[in-house]
Formats: structure tokens, sequence, C-alpha cells
């Protein structure tokens, strides 16, 4: 245990966000994903939900603002509107996080191929579909402390 970091933050997890850098993605995914398969990293998260594991990698990982869009959502089969609760859930968690970057919805195949070439993904236990986010990683300027 560390102080400060949320006790989610395993030291694999740690290791990988640390090791990641800039514009480099990562993928929290839900249990129902073919993580193993897609991922080029892989780091268990079992027995934790989307939301919580979300909150906890938001904590310590910066967002990158060099691009437009830089949190990508799954979305319900080809449907970018809809939401479901686990969407308005990780929408949530973000706007509090990171309140200037907006969720991006992807299509199933864009998703899945943005997952298949991000940097890890962390399969977490979400039960609930379309369960998935991707992030994209910023820098911390000289000077900032976070």
């Amino acid at each position: 245990m560390l102080i400060g970091l949320d006790p989610l933050l395993s030291p694999e997890l740690l290791s990988v966000l640390r090791a990641m850098g800039h514009g480099d993605e990562i993928a929290i995914v839900d249990g129902n994903y073919p993580g193993a398969e897609h991922a080029r990293r892989l780091v268990r998260a079992d027995g934790h939900d989307l939301p919580r594991i979300l909150d906890a990698v938001l904590s310590v990982l910066p967002i990158d603002d060099f691009v437009d869009r830089a949190i990508f959502r799954a979305t319900v089969k080809t449907d970018l509107e809809k939401r479901d609760p686990v969407h308005q859930d990780m929408i949530d968690i973000c706007g509090r996080r990171v309140p200037d970057q907006v969720v991006e919805p992807l299509a199933p195949a864009d998703f899945y191929n943005r997952v298949q070439k991000a940097y890890a993904v962390i399969q977490s236990s979400e039960p609930r579909l379309y369960g998935n986010i991707i992030l994209r990683k910023g820098v911390i300027r000289p000077g900032a402390t976070g």
C-alpha cells in the first residue's frame, strides 16, 4: 500500500501505466470481452467493476489534450447514440476526472481494432455488456503536480 494511491492500482497495473508513453492507449474492458485474445499486454482486475477501475486509473493517468478526442467507449451494437447505464457511469467519472474531455462512442469494429493496437488491456469483472473504454495517455507538463 502507498499513501495517496488507490489500493486497486496493483504493482502490475502501476508499472504498465508508468511505462506507457504519450499517445499510448489503454483499454478497460468488461468481463465478457476477449481480453486475452486482443491484448498485447493483459492486466487482470478480477472482482472489480469498470467504474471502480476507471476512477482509479484516472486518479493517476493524464489524458492526452494534444488531440481532439482521447477517450473512447464501446457502443450498444452499432448505435452510436444509445447509452446504457454503464456508458453513463463512464461519462460521469470522466466528467469528474477530466471535465474538458468528451467520451467518444466508437462502432464495434473500430473499437475492437483500436483495442488490439492498445498498449495494454485491463480486464475487469464488469458484468454489464458494452462496458468498455479506451484512454489515451497524455503528458505531465514541467512544474505540474499531476
